[in-house]
């Protein structure tokens, strides 16, 4: 087996949405508003408030009903348990993949990774453990991890080797669940300050790490302000990379607001054979439930045409 490659194209298929599937069979007709999208575009909860309440449920019958194939929480660990295994049942009937959520404590202020702090570290490794568990109740395949801030009293060879050693273990603890950490990079604007801000830098990381539990996020919203150069760098760190996110830029509103052109990036990475879920991680551009139809018609606008 590819060790490196072997999440790349993410999980098989879910069963197709048909009118077989039971929580449809009796309202198919005035539900499935669109075909399904060619891309496996994940949103969250909240993007379509004005149409659903807010209810985890109904937002995951609304996204099959508009055509979308999959669904990201990054507050999937916070949820009830008994609500995260009725979700997951939902997804598995509904053919929605489960994309990324957040895997432990993030620290935004202060070095914990690459402070290479034990009890740090032991921190982090038991979130890693507990989150093995919320993966299950989702069927979810792919965890979020942010190295924090950096540790401003030591080098940044020191730190990244202590990222590195906590990310082997963490791994260690991954590979027998066929899970894996995306560790994702954030930009120096909206989060000044991080260890982890560069395609090259996860890349390396990741290299060194050398796990198939351990890949990158590639946010293509922070990585445009962070240094541009989308398609290149996304050429360059292409073997490491698992799970996209999407937001444009300024704004981070949905794609056609800004100045990425994501029908270019998403044809790109297309014919280089992603077939994973990209995290519709973004606000929307207008209010109410105009800006709600708005993003699904600018997913319709820059999916893939076969």
């Amino acid at each position: 087996m590819d060790r490196r490659n072997f999440v790349k194209t993410g999980l098989a298929a879910s069963a197709a949405l048909a009118s077989s599937t039971p929580i449809l069979a009796n309202k198919q007709a005035n539900t499935l508003k669109g075909e399904a999208f060619k891309m496996k575009f994940a949103t969250h909860l909240g993007m379509f408030k004005e149409h659903t309440g807010g209810d985890p449920i109904r937002h995951l019958e609304f996204i099959a009903e508009q055509g979308f194939r999959a669904y990201e929480d990054n507050d999937m660990k916070t949820r009830e348990i008994g609500l995260q295994s009725k979700m997951g049942k939902l997804m598995e009937q509904l053919g929605i993949e489960m994309g990324v959520f957040v895997a432990h404590k993030i620290y935004w202020r202060e070095p914990n990774l690459a402070s290479g702090d034990q009890a740090l570290r032991e921190a982090f490794l038991n979130d890693i453990r507990e989150s093995i568990e919320v993966a299950k109740r989702v069927n979810a395949k792919w965890m979020t991890v942010v190295p924090g801030h950096v540790d401003l009293r030591q080098d940044m060879g020191y730190q990244t080797a202590h990222v590195i050693e906590s990310l082997k273990q963490a791994s260690a603890i991954l590979e027998p669940h066929n899970i894996a950490m995306v560790l994702e990079p954030l930009n120096f604007y909206n989060h000044p300050g991080l260890f982890l801000t560069k395609a090259a830098q996860a890349y390396q990381i990741c290299r060194a790490v050398d796990s198939p539990s351990c890949k990158i996020l590639f946010d293509i919203y922070h990585q445009q302000i962070q240094e541009g150069n989308l398609i290149p760098n996304i050429e360059k760190s292409w073997d490491e990379i698992a799970y996209f996110q999407i937001g444009d830029n300024p704004g981070r509103k949905e794609p056609t607001s800004g100045e990425i052109n994501y029908k270019n990036v998403f044809k790109y990475i297309h014919k280089k054979g992603f077939d994973g879920i990209l995290g519709m991680e973004h606000g929307n551009s207008l209010p109410g439930k105009e800006g709600e139809l708005r993003v699904i018609e600018a997913y319709r606008e820059v999916d893939i045409d076969k």
